[in-house]
């Protein structure tokens, strides 16, 4: 009984750890493994609340160790990928970038004490937000960008805070509402951009190409979502 009380926990520190590794490896400006390992962060991420509905053992304590574990890996990695790309590019003024580490805080917190975020998300979720720009710095930092660029991304930086906070519904895919016809509309997108992609990678980096397809794949869902909630209210 002991060990299956561990084993969701552990999964939850699985995913601090690869925050952790991920926000170091950002500071080495090792981009691609910043990426790789904020995936395997949600993997583990993905498998612990798994494991504790199969179990049974869900607790309080899994509850807000999740939560700080994902500030780590959805929070602040990206936001020192974000900020050390941009660091010798723009100087201090990165450290606008940091603001999606506080707000992932907030976005998480509220998510802890919101009942109305059990088949759906109310803001951006972390790990979409995460992947985007974790994913866009990997391909950003295997061409050169133009000279506005930095000041896009940091613009976007806000954007994305506004988004973690803001009380715009976002879909989950575990929810039965989306609907069949959106999910194929959706997908249908998402296997376009993955084709399309994958046209571009025969004659360029496809490591690069892969984060590209990374970061479209998180913008078509925030655009999707915003398209159908547009739709909804017509």
């Amino acid at each position: 009984m002991q060990i299956k009380r561990i084993i969701p926990n552990s999964l939850t520190c699985a995913n601090l750890l690869c925050g952790s590794a991920a926000v170091f490896m950002a500071t080495q400006e090792q981009y691609l493994w910043a990426f790789a390992l904020i995936l395997a962060g949600g993997l583990f991420d993905f498998f612990d609340g798994a494991s504790a509905r199969w179990l049974k053992v869900p607790s309080p304590l899994g509850v807000q160790l999740d939560s700080l574990a994902d500030d780590i890996t959805f929070g602040l990695a990206p936001a020192m990928i974000l900020f050390c790309y941009l660091k010798p590019i723009i100087g201090w003024w990165a450290l606008i970038a940091l603001l999606i580490a506080a707000f992932s805080a907030l976005r998480l917190a509220k998510f802890n004490i919101d009942e109305r975020q059990t088949t759906s998300f109310i803001g951006l979720a972390t790990p979409p937000n995460a992947i985007f720009w974790a994913s866009l710095v990997c391909w950003l930092n295997s061409i050169t960008p133009p000279t506005w660029a930095p000041w896009v991304l940091l613009a976007g930086s806000l954007l994305s805070c506004f988004l973690l906070f803001s009380e715009i519904p976002f879909f989950s895919f575990k929810s039965t509402e989306f609907g069949k016809k959106r999910m194929i509309i959706f997908v249908f997108g998402s296997c376009f951009i993955l084709g399309s992609c994958s046209t571009m990678a025969i004659t360029n980096d496809q490591i690069s190409i892969a984060a590209l397809a990374g970061a479209l794949c998180v913008l078509w869902y925030i655009v999707f979502n915003l398209l159908t909630l547009i739709g909804v209210k017509k």
